[in-house]
């Protein structure tokens, strides 16, 4: 299934794409995409919803807005230097172990929302991820069952301000957070899905000139391997989020290097995820 939020931001309603393209809503069932429903299988629940409700559920004009397919989670768990092509653009090292950082839930936003530039900020930078959204509670999941643990993936733009993350001291965090810097869907894609998770390709342009092309298969770390890892060091609830790293040619990675300003256009995607497109605009 493809899961999808709708509706004014902050008063998003629960959904889904079904085979046809048409968009229905759900709230019938009675219970957002948030960490409940996911603990309380939901996605099995909105299944036999769907097959008794299908033909009645509203439908809803493909001209909505849409949120970010999942209410807000617990936690971002955004993993660093895990494509091998952005390591050697950023002249690191291949981590031995995942890069663990965390980005702020307040970042999310609906996949085709503005971005603003944070206030100071003078590097804004891309990185198209794949988000992968966790089904149930995992603690130290072995790696070979670690895929059970996931409900879906999501495509997600892992906006950074390089001097705050860079240059001012401290973790990661802080250019990773500013408000808009989580844009995710279209939609989330259950597991079923998407069968060969580490073998979509994945693509971002900036005003319509390619930045990053690459593919999931080219992860240091595959996804089952970065869910068993954090798994080790934290509690994943259900609905929690990890973004798996971004391939080569953010714009601090350019010579000499791009970043973003008011008016440029970003759109990216993932085989089997959907697109996006974000305008940028200028701190009000």
């Amino acid at each position: 299934m493809k899961l999808i939020r709708f509706g004014n931001a902050g008063d998003e309603r629960p959904g889904v794409i079904l085979p046809n393209g048409a968009f229905v809503d759900t709230s019938g069932l009675g219970t957002d995409y948030d960490e409940a429903f996911f603990e309380r299988d939901g996605v099995t629940r909105l299944r036999r919803w769907l097959a008794s409700n299908e033909a009645i559920a509203p439908r809803i004009p493909m001209s909505v807005r849409l949120g970010a397919p999942i209410s807000r989670p617990s936690k971002i768990v955004c993993i660093g230097l895990n494509f091998r092509d952005h390591a050697a653009e950023s002249n690191m090292e291949l981590p031995k172990e995942p890069v663990i950082f965390f980005k702020s839930t307040t970042a999310i936003v609906g996949p085709n929302d503005s971005l603003v530039i944070p206030r100071n900020a003078t590097k804004v930078d891309w990185e198209v991820e794949l988000a992968v959204v966790i089904g149930k509670t995992a603690r130290y999941v072995p790696q070979e069952k670690a895929i059970e643990f996931v409900a879906g993936y999501v495509l997600h733009n892992d906006y950074s301000e390089r001097v705050f993350q860079l240059e001012r001291g401290g973790q990661w965090v802080k250019g990773k957070s500013a408000d808009t810097f989580a844009p995710m869907g279209p939609f989330l894609a259950t597991r079923d899905e998407i069968p060969h998770v580490n073998e979509l390709d994945m693509w971002l342009t900036v005003n319509g000139e390619s930045r990053q092309k690459s593919s999931t298969a080219n992860m240091v770390f595959d996804v089952a391997s970065l869910v068993s890892y954090v798994s080790e060091f934290m509690t994943l609830l259900p609905g929690d989020v990890i973004s798996t790293g971004t391939p080569a040619g953010v714009g601090f990675g350019m010579k000499p290097p791009v970043y973003l300003k008011p008016g440029d256009v970003v759109r990216l995607g993932i085989e089997g995820l959907g697109e996006a497109q974000q305008f940028v605009i200028g701190h009000s």
